[in-house]
């Protein structure tokens, strides 16, 4: 197998934490690989998998979209690249957003997962808050779920498995080749998210 290539997509949120989560998940699964920070379109083309990081979903949107990776990053989901968005990435990856307060999200979205979510679901910067989490996708042991200004899915189509709820509430999702999560898995000191995303790649690229 060739050496597996996993991007971060760079434009803004917590992508160092990314890139460390993704670098240990190599190393413990034992896997010839490269972790990069995706700041340019053409990058996307030589990637193997890419990550959504937590941020401003609406900054991070706007801007794919004005340097034209948005279609690029569709077609190659849609042609089975793994994606894993958490938090405000999961919203950009969502085909339906809004907001409690402010109603319906006019913000530029991947429309990748049949599913639509609400925005700041818990509350606020000063509601954020951990949780032990139930994810048999990942292993008998509970993770950790970080929770900052996160969503939660409120509607999901045929084809959307849940892979994580809190209290009733959806906050995690996998439709083929793509995973989404309302917490941030990288914040966790577990790398079982991304050691199960990583597998995807390398079943991707065999």
């Amino acid at each position: 197998m060739n050496q597996i290539q996993i991007g971060i997509l760079a434009i803004q949120g917590d992508i160092e934490e990314n890139l460390t989560a993704t670098n240990l998940a190599l190393d413990e699964l034992e896997i010839k690989g490269r972790v990069i920070p995706v700041k340019y379109v053409n990058e996307i083309a030589g990637i193997d998998g890419l990550i959504l990081p937590g941020g401003e979903s609406t900054v991070i949107g706007t801007l794919a979209k004005l340097s034209g990776a948005t279609q690029l990053i569709k077609d190659r989901v849609s042609n089975g690249m793994p994606l894993m968005g958490t938090c405000a990435g999961m919203i950009m990856l969502a085909k339906r957003a809004y907001d409690r307060v402010v109603g319906e999200i006019r913000q530029q979205m991947f429309n990748v997962l049949d599913i639509t979510v609400e925005r700041n679901a818990f509350g606020r910067q000063n509601d954020s808050f951990e949780a032990e989490l139930d994810i048999p996708l990942i292993g008998s042991e509970s993770f950790k779920g970080v929770f900052i200004r996160s969503p939660i899915v409120t509607e999901i189509k045929n084809g959307v498995d849940v892979i994580a709820t809190i209290n009733n509430k959806i906050v995690a999702i996998k439709q083929g080749n793509v995973i989404g999560t309302s917490f941030h898995p990288e914040l966790a000191n577990d790398t079982r998210f991304h050691k199960y995303f990583t597998q995807l790649v390398i079943d991707y690229t065999k």
